[in-house]
């Protein structure tokens, strides 16, 4: 007879969030002797669902309420007029939703694919989990709960069998992958200086499902505000030359960043590794693959440079397996207290607070970081993933090139080094070279903005700092297009000698006649000024326009 013990556990996950948490949960079915399956939504076999004795989804909201692209296939089939009622009949599901309060459709995924498998015959077995990313603990105020309700839940549904025992979270698990270390041979991945575009290939980290990124050719890395200034902003030019991308204002380019040197250099010191040496994986559990980025031969240095995010905040589960493999008694009591419920606002303080990174992390507690499996690096860790920028360019106007405006993130906390993001510095350090290019891994997405399709129709758009690149695209690509409709632009920055963009371009266009440019320098004077100042000083003609001629209005925020 089959096992009825076990489960399905399907994810939708934009940014990796809820995978994380959906192996979270299959980590703990594992320890409550459930034989469990956790696969991308539009990875699952479809057929196979009316069979599953217990389905568990956890699912991400993006943007304006959308389903992650790795469920997007799985959303519309589940839509489909022609399902009849009643075909999942006695399905056992439960949800566990990703989402922040700060949006309309907080959790609007989650929740509407509940409604659906409940109007389908779904019989729901858990009351739904709906973690808010704005909270306090964020998400983990939420899913810990859930999580240790499921598996109570689970053993209602599948007593265990006489002699069994749930195995204690102090036993660790297996990792997911058995590492095996090669010869020095120079043919690993990471010793190649541009990988195989497939060795690229990123099946779940925001980008369309099973799509191979382009390399493009960086050809300009202009820095746009003054030297003196205090924030370094670039607007970078990228050489898409034979790549048959199409992009159009409005869209997103998600780059595939990698890691500082100097953070590097430190993780592989700390955990006494050799860059030179190369690895082959192998997925311990027979009915998983390897994806794509982690086939062949890897070298050490390819890995903490290009795949592991190491600048990150560390996940609960990194902070278990810590806590397995210290033996200084100061360290355990510490890690102990992280791990438990009690501990949850000491862990916040410490480490979601300032923003403390896995390499600081790992500096803190010596006596776990020397004594770390290689093989669970990969559990510890999670990959690195591609950020995503507003194009700041038409491809009308410059055909063969795209353009990034890119704010180079760098702020201080409480903690003495200054927090850098990983893809703006990676971005900014990259130097143009017409003798050995420079390439970098990009990816084009259809963004949230629609702008109007009738020619006519007034457009009011509100982008303070960088916020206004994908309005620096709409304006070039209607001007180049001849449309007669208003574009009118409010643009905010400190002042107008320092950060002012394309401030010879846009005054060019308005002499023009071609654009209504208001900018608010918030700095250049003695009272601050911001746009929603320039709007309340001309809300009159702002209101004509929306409410006589039906403009349209944008807004976009800088980083």
């Amino acid at each position: 007879m089959e096992d009825v013990r076990t489960m399905v556990i399907l994810f939708g996950s934009q940014t990796g969030t809820a995978e994380d948490a959906a192996r979270r949960i299959g980590r703990e079915a594992v320890r409550h002797h459930v034989s469990v399956r956790v696969s991308a939504l539009d990875s699952y076999n479809r057929s196979n669902l009316v069979n599953e004795p217990l389905v568990i989804f956890v699912v991400a909201t993006t943007g304006q309420g959308d389903p992650p692209d790795n469920m997007k296939q799985f959303w519309q089939f589940l839509w489909r007029k022609k399902l009849p009622l009643g075909c999942l009949e006695g399905l056992k599901f439960g949800i566990l939703g990703f989402g922040d309060s700060s949006y309309q459709k907080f959790n609007f995924i989650a929740k509407k694919l509940r409604r659906r498998m409940q109007h389908l015959g779904g019989c729901e077995v858990i009351e739904p989990g709906f973690s808010d990313d704005q909270h306090d603990y964020g998400s983990e105020f939420v899913v810990s709960p859930w999580i240790k309700e499921l598996m109570t839940k689970i053993l209602q549904l599948f007593p265990l069998s006489p002699g069994l025992e749930i195995i204690p979270d102090n036993t660790l698990l297996p990792s997911t992958y058995q590492a095996t270390f090669t010869d020095h041979s120079i043919s690993a991945v990471g010793s190649r200086q541009l990988p195989d575009v497939k060795a690229d290939r990123l099946e779940s980290a925001g980008t369309e499902r099973g799509q191979d990124p382009f390399h493009a050719v960086i050809t300009d890395n202009r820095r746009v505000t003054a030297t003196d200034h205090w924030q370094d902003v670039r607007l970078i030019t990228l050489d898409i030359t034979g790549s048959k991308l199409k992009y159009f204002a409005g869209d997103i380019c998600y780059v595939q960043p990698k890691n500082m040197a100097d953070t590097v250099n430190e993780f592989i010191q700390l955990l006494g590794l050799n860059s030179s040496d190369a690895v082959i994986l192998r997925c311990l559990d027979e009915k998983e693959e390897v994806p794509v980025r982690l086939r062949g031969r890897l070298t050490i240095q390819y890995l903490v440079e290009s795949y592991f995010d190491i600048n990150s905040i560390p996940k609960m589960y990194f902070w278990e397996l810590l806590l397995h493999f210290t033996d200084n008694e100061l360290e355990k009591s510490k890690l102990t207290e992280f791990c438990s419920a009690q501990g949850q606002e000491e862990l916040f303080n410490y480490c979601n607070r300032p923003k403390r990174s896995i390499v600081e992390v790992l500096k803190d507690f010596p006596g776990a970081t020397c004594h770390i499996q290689f093989n669970y690096l990969f559990d510890m860790i999670p990959p690195l993933r591609p950020r995503a920028f507003s194009i700041a360019s038409s491809q009308l106007v410059v055909p063969n090139q795209l353009q990034l405006l890119v704010a180079v993130v760098k702020y201080r906390t409480n903690l003495v080094a200054p927090r850098r993001g990983v893809c703006s510095h990676y971005l900014a350090g990259l130097i143009p070279s017409s003798v050995t290019p420079v390439h970098v891994p990009i990816w084009i997405k259809k963004g949230l903005f629609e702008f109007p399709s009738d020619q006519s129709t007034p457009v009011i758009m509100v982008g303070p700092g960088t916020g206004c690149a994908p309005f620096r695209a709409f304006i070039q690509e209607s001007v180049a297009q001849g449309n007669q409709g208003k574009r009118i632009l409010y643009f905010g920055c400190r002042n107008q000698t320092k950060d002012f963009y394309f401030d010879c371009e846009w005054m060019d266009l308005q002499s023009k006649g071609l654009l209504q440019l208001s900018v608010a320098f918030s700095r250049d004077q003695s009272k601050k000024v911001y746009v929603q100042h320039l709007l309340s000083q001309q809300s009159t003609s702002v209101w004509d326009l929306i409410e006589r001629e039906r403009a349209c209005v944008f807004i976009a925020g800088g980083t």
